[in-house]
């Protein structure tokens, strides 16, 4: 069996368990880590070059003659990071510039979604300030305001009056809070259902799906607050039955993966439309174009199969030939933030107790924002750990996370306390 050297690009929670994960594959020679973070250190060598430096990161592939790369983040994947490095004949895993439009232009991606009769919220794009302006004072409300570009899950806001849209699109178009990436705006009707999260692994012609998730984006309990890169998450979603997984595949990823293929832009990689179910069935909010985070944190922990050969499938257009096994227990994931995010935070506050969480049962940690201080483990950024759980149900998931949140300290520490509690609430259908 030949052993692989991997590159894994980027420094967060997604990056410690795909980590994590790839550390246990037998086919795995070494593990690389750029840049990492306090937790990746573990299973690999953290490499300081930075997820956007490419040129960097070539010349680190070659003289340690990487035989696979693994893109994480999604800025890499917006500035063209897979054509490069299929330029320079290295195997890379994800969607080539054109491709990660789905998630780098959600103007792109609604448009594309029109063409081929996706279903979506109804909706026009803007790039003048005074033309968005006019067509809200024709709209109904609440509706959502969406920064096209990349803002690091941050560029949605839903407006519940006319004055606060009015004060939003100023806030975007013309005092730049999430800069470039509010250059154009997609304004669209609000839609009423249960999000969920969808990942589907592609080699451009075949596809996989993973159990459904679901993310709980708001900062604080009850969905309150300010939309952040995610709070938590739980898999698989108790509501979501079988025949609405046939029908989100067969109605959205496939046709997506075919729209693609047929526009000329096959996608390999990870496709992840986040979804809502509504009462005239599934529809999709945005595309994403790579794992999403934290729910790579939960899907790490159900996947019985080995990970590492399923991502060079994708990279090799082999996907059809490799099997993905899941474990039929349920899994989540309790975000610990920093005080303030996803607003301004305070980094370096002294962390206690992650060892003693790890040692439970069914308990893995995953560092997001860490880094090792002269003092020993501190904060460095607004997500700070992802403490997952794995149970025979998903309450059981969720009573041994929170066990685990209580263990761990450090001053200013911010979590939602009611993951999940929505997706126990919902009956099946």
């Amino acid at each position: 069996m030949n052993k692989l050297a991997v590159l894994l690009i980027g420094s967060g929670g997604r990056e410690h368990a795909l980590a994590w994960k790839l550390a246990q594959s037998p086919r795995l020679g070494v593990l690389y880590i750029a840049p990492g973070n306090a937790g990746t250190k573990e299973f690999g060598e953290n490499v300081p070059i930075q997820a956007t430096d490419i040129a960097g990161l070539i010349t680190f592939c070659k003289e340690k003659k990487i035989d696979f790369v693994v893109v994480g983040p999604d800025e890499p994947l917006s500035l063209g990071i897979v054509d490069a490095f299929r330029a320079e004949h290295i195997l890379i895993f994800g969607p080539t510039k054109a491709a990660a439009q789905l998630e780098w232009s959600k103007a792109y991606a609604k448009d594309f979604m029109s063409r081929h009769d996706i279903p979506t919220a109804r909706f026009e794009t803007f790039t003048n300030f005074e033309k968005a302006v006019a067509y809200l004072d024709e709209e109904s409300f609440p509706i959502v305001i969406k920064a096209s570009g990349l803002a690091l899950g941050k560029g949605v806001i839903i407006a519940e009056t006319r004055q606060d849209a009015h004060e939003t699109l100023r806030e975007i178009m013309v005092d730049k809070i999430f800069g470039d990436a509010g250059n154009e705006v997609v304004i669209e009707e609000f839609l009423v259902g249960h999000e969920i999260s969808i990942h589907a692994l592609s080699d451009g012609k075949t596809c996989k799906l993973f159990p459904s998730s679901q993310d709980h984006k708001r900062a604080h309990d009850d969905d309150l607050g300010l939309n952040t890169g995610g709070m938590g998450t739980v898999s698989p979603v108790p509501f979501v039955t079988r025949s609405q997984l046939a029908q989100i595949d067969q109605e959205i990823v496939t046709p997506t993966l075919a729209g693609m293929a047929e526009d000329g832009i096959p996608f390999t990689g990870l496709l992840f439309p986040g979804i809502i179910i509504t009462n005239d069935g599934p529809k999709v909010i945005e595309f994403n174009a790579r794992f999403g985070d934290p729910e790579t944190q939960v899907y790490m922990r159900l996947l019985e199969s080995d990970l590492l050969p399923v991502l060079e499938a994708c990279a090799l257009g082999t996907l059809a030939d490799v099997d993905m096994h899941w474990k039929h227990e349920s899994a989540c994931n309790i975000v610990l933030a920093s005080s303030g995010y996803p607003g301004q935070y305070e980094k370096g506050q002294a962390i206690t107790g992650v060892d003693d969480a790890n040692e439970m049962d069914n308990v893995v940690v995953f560092h997001a924002g860490t880094k090792h201080g002269e003092n020993g483990l501190v904060t460095n950024g607004g997500r700070v750990f992802g403490v997952s759980a794995i149970g025979s149900s998903l309450q059981d998931a969720l009573d041994t996370a929170y066990q685990a949140v209580d263990k761990i300290h450090y001053w200013g520490k911010q979590y939602r306390s009611d993951i999940g509690r929505k997706a126990l609430s919902v009956i099946p259908e």
